[in-house]
């Protein structure tokens, strides 16, 4: 009998052990998985589903608040509720972001991104809004405010033709023009509610 209380003993001990070690394996995976997280992973989760309001933080001193409607490796889209458009914010400017509670442990589980949602840079989606000549206000991380159509973007910097606000981009209303580094970018406002993608 007691040979038999012994060896239950000695399972029970054995049990224990290989729990704690898988416990420590599955902790470790999980410190893994954890450091190879990416940002951009953790805004695609949050352009999935999101529970309440994201605070971005700027650079430039400024914050918004919005709604995350779309994510690229370098840039971040919210939507705000401003009547004209999304703020396209390129991850270079953003100095913080507040997220839920809820949405921190959300995006710390990662998104799905797909390959093309990869590739899709800042300079694509600049790109793109200069191909449908969609008006845009910059805003750079000095405060500055720049206004019109994005003729060029290159592979560090666009070309702007300026204009009012609301107005076409048109030879004789054009008053300058403006080449901007995508570096000095804080955000890109759409002067419309074009679709980003």
């Amino acid at each position: 009998m007691r040979w038999d209380r012994f060896f239950e003993d000695l399972e029970d001990q054995l049990d224990s052990e290989w729990e704690a070690e898988r416990a420590a394996l599955d902790t470790e995976a999980e410190r893994l998985r954890l450091a190879r997280l990416s940002l951009f992973e953790r805004l695609s989760a949050l352009t999935d589903s999101v529970e309440g309001p994201l605070l971005v933080e700027l650079s430039s001193g400024a914050a918004v608040t919005g709604v995350p409607i779309a994510v690229g490796p370098d840039w971040l889209a919210v939507d705000d509720g401003a009547a004209r458009g999304a703020l396209l914010v390129p991850l270079a400017a953003v100095v913080a972001l507040g997220p839920s509670h809820a949405d921190v442990l959300r995006s710390a589980r990662g998104g799905t991104t797909s390959r093309l949602r990869e590739r899709m840079t800042l300079g694509f989606v600049l790109r793109d809004l200069a191909r449908r000549r969609v008006p845009v206000t910059l805003h750079t991380v000095d405060g500055r405010e720049h206004s019109g159509t994005i003729d060029r973007a290159a592979s560090d910097h666009l070309d702007l033709a300026l204009h009012d606000r609301g107005a076409p981009r048109r030879a004789d209303l054009v008053t300058g023009h403006r080449l901007v580094l995508f570096s000095a970018l804080a955000g890109v406002r759409l002067e419309s509610p074009a679709a980003l993608t």
